[in-house]
C-alpha cells in the first residue's frame, strides 16, 4: 500500500502522518530521503522483518533524490503487501513520469495551505478544536482569537494549548497569553507612524529590531501600505475583502485610516515606500536606519 502526503499545509500533513502512525502497531521505520540510494531500495520496499509482520515505511522528500525518484515508479509494483510506504512531499513535480504512476495506484491527499480568503474555515476549525479541548469559546473569542493570531494553524494550535491552561479565556487573556501575529505587531507600528506618533513609534521600532528580521518586517509593511491605498481607492460597491484577497480584519482596520487620509494620502505613502525599496536595494544605509527614516516620513505626511 502507498500513501502520498502531498502540500504545502506542513501542519495538516503532520496530523494526516500521525493518524496513519497511530492506526499502526508496531516500529515505525522513518527514513529521510535526499540520503537514499538506489541500492537500499529492495530492502526498504522488499524487505521482510524478522520482528514483525507488517512494516510502515515513513520516507520524506525523495522528491529531492535526483537519482531514486526518477526510478521509483519502476519500484510500484514490486512492493511487498507487507509494507505500507508512507511518501511526505510539500512540492513534487507533478508532471514527472514517477508521480503519474504513483498517481494511479496510491492513495493521495493534498492538503493546501490557507490563505486570507479562509477566514471563515479557520473559524470553524478552531471552533472545533476548541470542543475537543473542552475550551468555551462563543463566536466573538473565536473570532478575536483568529484575528489576533492569523490564519497559521500551527500557531491556531500552540495559541488553543496554552488557553487550555488557563482558568478563564476571555479577550484580555488571549492577547495576555498568545503571542500576536507578526502582522499585528507590524500593524501597529504602522498605525502609530499614520498617527504621528513618532515618540511611540521609535519605542517600538527598538522593540521589533530585537525580535524581527529587518527585510521581513520591511516587506510586511510594504503590503500593509499597498493594502491601505487598495483600500482608499475601492468604491461603495466594492467589497475590498472578497475582490482583492485582503483579510477582513485588516480591512476593518485601514478603512477608518483610508478614510482619514484619502487615495492621495495613500498615494503619498506608497511613494515613500516604492523609495524605501530602491534605498535597500542600493544599501543606501544601515536597513533599520532606512525603515526608522521611512516611517518618520509616513508619520509627517
Amino acid at each position: 500500500m502507498i500513501t502520498i502526503l502531498i502540500g504545502d499545509n506542513s501542519f495538516e500533513i503532520q496530523r494526516a502522518l500521525d493518524d496513519i502512525i497511530s492506526d499502526f502497531d508496531g516500529n515505525v521505520e522513518k527514513i529521510e530521503g535526499s540520503e537514499l540510494s538506489v541500492s537500499q531500495l529492495p530492502d526498504v520496499l522488499m524487505g521482510v522483518s524478522l520482528f514483525a509482520e507488517k512494516r510502515l515505511v515513513v520516507i520524506r522528500n525523495l522528491y529531492e533524490n535526483k537519482s531514486v525518484w526518477p526510478v521509483l515508479g519502476d519500484w510500484a509494483d514490486k512492493i511487498s503487501d507487507d509494507i505500507h510506504l508512507v511518501l511526505v512531499e510539500p512540492k513534487p513535480d507533478k508532471r514527472t513520469s514517477t508521480y503519474k504512476t504513483l498517481l494511479k495506484i496510491a492513495d493521495v491527499h493534498e492538503f493546501v495551505q490557507w490563505t486570507d480568503r479562509d477566514v471563515g474555515v479557520a473559524e470553524k476549525w478552531v471552533a472545533a478544536e476548541a470542543e475537543k479541548r473542552s475550551l468555551n469559546l462563543n463566536k466573538k473569542l473565536i473570532q478575536t482569537l483568529v484575528n489576533w493570531v492569523g490564519i497559521d494553524q500551527w500557531q491556531l494550535f500552540y495559541a488553543l494549548e496554552k488557553l487550555s491552561l488557563t482558568e478563564e479565556i476571555n479577550e484580555e487573556s488571549i492577547k495576555n497569553i498568545v503571542e500576536p501575529n507578526p502582522v499585528e505587531n507590524v500593524f501597529n507600528l504602522f498605525e502609530t507612524a499614520l498617527r504621528g506618533d513618532t515618540k511611540n513609534l521609535m519605542e517600538m521600532l527598538k522593540t521589533l529590531e530585537q525580535t524581527e528580521d529587518v527585510y521581513r518586517l520591511t516587506a510586511l509593511l510594504s503590503s500593509q501600505t499597498f493594502q491601505l491605498l487598495t483600500v482608499a481607492s475601492a468604491g461603495k460597491d466594492d467589497n475590498v475583502a472578497k475582490d482583492f484577497a485582503v483579510h477582513p480584519y485588516v480591512v476593518s482596520k485601514l478603512s477608518p485610516i483610508a478614510k482619514r487620509i484619502g487615495k492621495s494620502g495613500a498615494s503619498k505613502i506608497i511613494a515613500v515606500f516604492v523609495e524605501l525599496d530602491d534605498d535597500m536595494k542600493l544599501s543606501r544605509a544601515e536597513p533599520w536606519l532606512l525603515v526608522e527614516r521611512t516611517l518618520i516620513k509616513v508619520a509627517n505626511i
